[in-house]
């Protein structure tokens, strides 16, 4: 059970896991008075997702002093320009009372490494895996923009385990009940195969909770 309340704490984040914060809102984990995204798919222009979320943070800022900041930590803000300036580094910039979730990207909120090993395992066989989350798919024209089919033939197929994707929210069952066409033909854009994989929100949870009691402690 939630012992923890998120009523002063706002959330700014990458709109690919607005899929499970709004899931976690309207089930009532999740009290938060404000949470603000910027467009999923921005870790490739990374000019653009400094901009959007400091935007979103001082948004955020003028209603409540504490912010939670779902964004992953190593792979979401990769700055080839400027190696030394990290995600980390962008939010310590904004001031006092924010806190970023302890995760290096959206997959790893749902599922530790160790948890991805093991569906890895239990899966692909220990075969590499394409990680994704559902936003992945709902918003596949953001996180993909610029991809075509010459690219997607020099990414995906490496990952001979296919593409799993970590599902907390149910929606792999209804993207391919609903519009079965849509997921062979993202399928066969992968060129390997794209298996949905339910998880539970402990985790994420978790990772959120942890932040709201530094904020408040």
């Amino acid at each position: 059970m939630n012992t923890v309340s998120f009523a002063d704490i706002a959330i700014v984040s990458c709109g690919t896991m607005s899929l499970e914060l709004n899931y976690l809102r309207e089930e009532g984990f999740l009290d938060t008075p404000q949470i603000l995204y910027t467009i999923p798919g921005l870790h490739q222009d990374v000019k653009e997702l400094e901009q959007q979320l400091v935007k979103q943070i001082a948004k955020a800022k003028e209603k409540n002093d504490k912010v939670i900041v779902v964004y992953g930590g190593k792979f979401c803000y990769v700055n080839i320009d400027h190696p030394t300036r990290s995600m980390q580094t962008i939010i310590e910039e904004q001031g006092e009372g924010i806190r970023r979730i302890d995760a290096t990207h959206c997959m790893d909120m749902l599922a530790s490494e160790d948890e991805r090993n093991e569906i890895g395992s239990e899966l692909a066989g220990g075969e590499p895996v394409w990680w994704m989350t559902p936003g992945w798919i709902k918003f596949r024209q953001k996180v993909f923009k610029g991809w075509d089919k010459a690219l997607a033939n020099e990414n995906f197929p490496r990952h001979s385990g296919g593409a799993i994707v970590l599902d907390a929210v149910g929606f792999m069952d209804n993207y391919m009940a609903e519009t079965p066409e849509d997921f062979l033909e993202y399928a066969d854009w992968m060129g390997i195969t794209l298996t949905g994989y339910p998880v539970t929100f402990d985790r994420f949870k978790k990772l959120l909770t942890d932040q709201a009691m530094e904020l408040t402690g």
